[in-house]
């Protein structure tokens, strides 16, 4: 099982970020990508995946909350991290309209250039969308063609939003919020509609624990040794075996990112 999201460069992981691999090794986890969202995380999360080659790899981007962060500069950074062999797509990039830590016409800007990028490079993208579905597909479907493929991060959209990113070919991420008795419902139910070729997973850790998993670390902190968790839960909803489930998702992940 792949876990196509990890934090790994959160100051969560300070201490023990190469024991948190270690832990997911043992847990029967088989890749990690480590998820870069500005140009210093991303240029750390090269670092971390050059450290473990063959078990982590790593993307290269500037999320939406970063984006007044994008200039120049920026841009020929992610490009120089981009062209290393561990940077297996361009990411985290998106619109986040939820927060707005960066204005929207930032993250378009943004966005717009990693796409732009990535398609300059031949490389997937690793995107990320919240509450902002309409734009975000606006801002998308003129690059797909150029692109090679892309995956909707995290996805906790609509039935109407996950069906738009279908139909834009979007493989999509699911990560433990599924298994939140609060929040994860809507989603849950929405599981069996993602075909089995366009279905990834993800810990999106340190976040997002499940709270669903008996017993918790006294830290709170999610870390990708629990992805069998989720792996197991979503394939409970979805009617399919773990196992299987966890060797398809797996495929899918090495598809998408070209790994070797």
């Amino acid at each position: 099982m792949f876990d196509i999201g990890v934090n790994l460069t959160s100051t969560q992981f300070g201490k023990d970020a190469q024991q948190v691999v270690e832990r997911a090794c043992a847990a029967g986890v088989t890749g990690i990508l480590i998820t870069g969202t500005n140009a210093q995380q991303s240029e750390a999360a090269s670092h971390l995946a050059r450290q473990n080659a063959g078990f982590c790899w790593s993307t290269a981007g500037v999320h939406p909350h970063d984006a007044s962060s994008w200039c120049d500069d920026v841009a020929q950074h992610i490009h120089q991290l981009a062209v290393r062999q561990e940077v297996v797509a361009i990411g985290e990039c998106g619109l986040d309209f939820n927060r707005n830590f960066s204005t929207p016409a930032q993250q378009e800007k943004a966005f717009s250039d990693q796409l732009a990028l990535a398609a300059e490079l031949n490389l997937p993208v690793f995107l990320h969308c919240r509450e902002a579905h309409a734009r975000f597909a606006a801002l998308l479907a003129p690059w797909l063609d150029k692109l090679p493929a892309a995956v909707v991060h995290c996805f906790t959209g609509t039935a109407e939003e996950l069906q738009g990113c279908l139909a834009l070919g979007l493989s999509i991420g699911i990560t433990g919020w599924v298994c939140d008795e609060r929040r994860g419902l809507q989603l849950r139910a929405l599981l069996p509609q993602i075909p089995i070729d366009r279905l990834l997973l993800e810990t999106d850790a340190p976040y997002l624990l499940p709270r669903d998993l008996h017993p918790k670390p006294a830290s709170r902190r999610n870390e990708p040794c629990f992805l069998p968790h989720i792996v197991r839960q979503v394939a409970a909803w979805r009617g399919e075996e773990p196992e299987w489930l966890g060797k398809k998702t797996d495929e899918n992940a090495r598809r998408l990112f070209r790994l070797v």
